[in-house]
């Protein structure tokens, strides 16, 4: 294991493009270490790893410069070869806590997808052996820099292949994530999920919304159209979240400013963040009824957010309509995967066909990071014991909207 902020020379460039060769030997000296408190120095490789299509869109490196650049992030990211040829690029920041250091996956509050940047033969190589190696590893290089490792939301499994993480200890994430296949057009898409019933729901929206004047399906094509859907769906949600009583988790200024910044990527083929609206015509012409952040790799589309507003066309539906036209066009356009994200809501499950658990790899290092390993494990446990209780889960969601003296008969899903 080595520290380093210096760049690589060409050799680590090279290494970079070489193979992973599986060895019946044991884990010792095999793995080499290197912790980076600066992204430049890794950016060539970084930018090769994102080409992997089993890794997430979510550690690319302009995801994260941008993260970094909006909350002063204090770095540790790893460097992993795996006898001389690169293994793995594992982004992370340091949280520093009252009671403990956590290093965290950059920007993983709003992640829907983490894997970690591993070379595309990763997991044929990597034995349970290995992957113990390298957890041990992993916890050495970060000594006296870190109390824990969390290493959240990553699933065991994704798009057919197993993560080179599955076999490390690891606790069930309270929340999955969820996705509908599409198959290359919208009839054969909605034959998944009872074609009839969508159609007709969408007929009815169409129906309401003309009879307010009617409506265009929006796309983001510039920075400043962006910008703009962008600030209204922040207005939308801080309204959603306080009619339920729940914390507003995009109201700081440096979340928004990061959404921001992924949204002025735009034309530079990054597809990073792109805008979809339903923004109203006739008498309430440019109003916007619906909005939805997409990202794109390859052929997987992430929905990172999306909102509506209910007091402004709330009984036509506008967010079922979006989704609509979102996976229309993108069933045509080569996209073979949408994700509606992380979290059980009604409509996610009323769209899709595949639910994937999420689980957490906690490495703890110190004293102080076995007792935030263990207070990670029974806040985790408590969230998905009452989320599994649908009566009490009720019951919490009702208390919150009393203390905000909004309580609801039925809450519609954004």
């Amino acid at each position: 294991m080595t520290n380093s902020d210096l760049p690589m020379d060409g050799s680590g460039d090279r290494r970079a493009h070489a193979s992973l060769r599986a060895e019946p030997s044991a884990a010792t000296g095999r793995f080499e270490i290197s912790v980076h408190r600066k992204m430049e120095p890794l950016e060539t490789e970084w930018r090769t790893l994102d080409g992997v299509g089993a890794n997430s869109l979510h550690h690319a490196y302009d995801w994260c410069r941008a993260w970094v650049a909006t909350h002063q992030s204090e770095l540790l990211v790893l460097r992993v070869t795996l006898d001389g040829v690169l293994l793995l690029i594992l982004p992370l920041e340091l949280e520093r806590g009252r009671l403990s250091r956590i290093a965290r996956l950059i920007g993983t509050e709003h992640s829907n997808l983490n894997t970690g940047l591993f070379a595309a033969d990763a997991s044929s190589v990597m034995t349970p052996a290995l992957a113990k190696g390298l957890a041990a590893e992993i916890r050495s290089a970060l000594s006296g820099l870190a109390d824990v490792v969390m290493l959240d939301k990553i699933p065991g499994e994704w798009r057919g292949d197993a993560s080179p993480f599955a076999t490390l200890s690891s606790i069930a994430n309270q929340n999955a994530s969820f996705q509908l296949p599409l198959l290359g057009s919208i009839q054969l898409t909605l034959a998944q999920i009872n074609a009839k019933r969508r159609r007709k729901k969408m007929r009815i929206s169409e129906r309401r919304l003309a009879a307010m004047g009617g409506y265009d399906y929006v796309i983001s094509r510039s920075a400043d159209e962006a910008s703009s859907l962008l600030d209204t769906f922040f207005r939308q949600k801080a309204t959603r979240f306080e009619t339920l009583g729940l914390p507003d988790v995009f109201q700081q200024a440096e979340t928004q400013a990061f959404f921001q910044a992924l949204a002025a990527q735009q034309g530079d083929g990054a597809e990073l963040m792109e805008l979809n609206a339903i923004r109203l015509t006739g008498d309430n012409d440019g109003r916007v009824a619906a909005v939805a952040g997409l990202s794109r790799k390859a052929d997987h589309v992430i929905c990172q957010f999306g909102s509506i507003d209910e007091a402004l066309a709330g009984d036509a539906s506008p967010g079922e309509l979006l989704f609509y036209r979102m996976i229309e066009r993108l069933s045509s356009q080569g996209v073979r995967l949408f994700d509606f994200g992380v979290g059980d809501q009604a409509y996610k499950r009323s769209w899709c066909t595949i639910e994937t658990p999420l689980r957490d790899i906690v490495l703890p290092i110190t004293l102080a990071g076995q007792l935030a390993a263990l207070r990670h494990r029974l806040v985790v446990r408590a969230k998905t014991a009452v989320k599994a209780n649908k009566a009490i889960y009720a019951r919490i969601q009702r208390a919150r909207r009393r203390q905000q003296g909004t309580v609801n008969a039925h809450d519609s899903a954004d």
